[in-house]
């Protein structure tokens, strides 16, 4: 594994030291775990049966698409009988047999590039996807329900709403393609509140910032993911705005434990903001502090006519910084700033 992915982990156990133990001789699904959020959710619970849960292990039943994929990212737990991997389309008939205590939801395309060329693809996880994991939770009694949204739910807030907090909402244009992902998030996040309702499944939300770390794919098409492959692949940075957009972002790890903690510590039926307050600044601001994180590679940042990948529409949203304050109440704060945020992306693929 990973050098630092492997820190990573250990880092997640031990500042979650006061959560483990609700863990303990559980069965937890994970969809989308082939994807670099939902893997360290995998991960991390695995790496807690070699350690914190031996003897009172959880199984683990990873959801993904691509079994070809998964065999790749899931190589140093293949043999272990504590891993379950299941390949299918969240969107279909669950083929999952028996039930299970905790469910975590986060098989979703959360990159732009698909909201373009793919946007009934980008929906259909978020809604069927939803309704058919609640339903699973229901009967099978789960202990918590887990879905991962996104600060993209907020749309376009008014100045004075930013950061912005749980209560606050902008708007969302639902007949542009590039609500795909925003509006697809809300009707998940609805659906959550209204089995929560109906049937009592124990549903909590993570409104997530823009998450990064180890494992991120370099294509993308986000922004902060090509300044990672620019200096992955030591060529100078481009911008293809004026970079004042403001956005954001969130080190994995922080992450990853924030929803672990919402997970077994969250209000029923609320939403919570994951984000890192003193991790919000503008594109162009990350651009020139991650060319600066590698002196020797000698990296500039330029700007482009180009528009993106093909496919990828860009957001109207000028500002989108999110206030974390509900979270930090259940004991939880952020660890990984930008600087060492970014410096662990980058060194993880070398």
């Amino acid at each position: 594994m990973n050098k630092i992915v492997q820190e990573d982990l250990q880092n997640i156990i031990k500042n979650g030291d006061f959560i483990w133990e609700q863990f303990a001789a559980s069965r937890v699904l994970v969809t989308g775990a082939s994807g670099l959020i939902p893997y360290y959710f995998a991960a991390t619970l695995l790496s807690l049966n070699e350690t914190v849960l031996k003897g009172r292990e959880c199984r683990v039943v990873a959801l993904v698409r691509s079994r070809e994929k998964a065999r790749k990212k899931f190589a140093d737990f293949l043999d272990r009988k504590d891993l379950e991997l299941i390949v299918q389309d969240v969107s279909g008939p669950l083929e999952i047999k028996g039930p299970v205590d905790y469910i975590i939801h986060a098989a979703s395309q959360a990159s732009p590039k698909y909201y373009g060329i793919d946007p009934v693809g980008t929906m259909l996880p978020n809604i069927i996807g939803t309704n058919n994991l609640l339903s699973l939770a229901r009967d099978s009694k789960s202990k918590g329900f887990l879905f991962v949204s996104g600060g993209e739910i907020y749309g376009i807030v008014p100045d004075n709403k930013v950061p912005t907090k749980e209560l606050d909402y902008g708007w969302l244009d639902p007949v542009n393609v590039r609500s795909c992902y925003g509006e697809s998030k809300r009707a998940g996040e609805t659906l959550c509140a209204s089995w929560q309702a109906q049937y009592g499944v124990p549903t909590v939300i993570a409104r997530l910032a823009h998450t990064y770390g180890p494992g991120l794919s370099l294509d993308d098409g986000r922004v902060f993911a090509d300044f990672v492959r620019d200096i992955v692949e030591g060529r100078d940075i481009e911008l293809n705005s004026d970079g004042s957009a403001s956005r954001s972002f969130c080190y994995v790890t922080d992450a990853v434990l924030g929803m672990f903690v919402l997970l077994l510590k969250g209000e029923r039926g609320k939403a919570y903001n994951v984000c890192n307050e003193t991790a919000c600044v503008s594109i162009l601001e990350l651009a020139r502090t991650l060319a600066g994180l590698f002196p020797k590679k000698n990296i500039s940042v330029k700007f482009s006519a180009s528009n993106g990948s093909p496919g990828y529409i860009k957001s109207p949203v000028p500002k989108a910084c999110l206030d974390s304050s509900a979270l930090k109440a259940l004991g939880w704060k952020p660890l990984v700033g930008i600087k060492d945020g970014f410096t662990r992306t980058v060194l993880s693929f070398s």
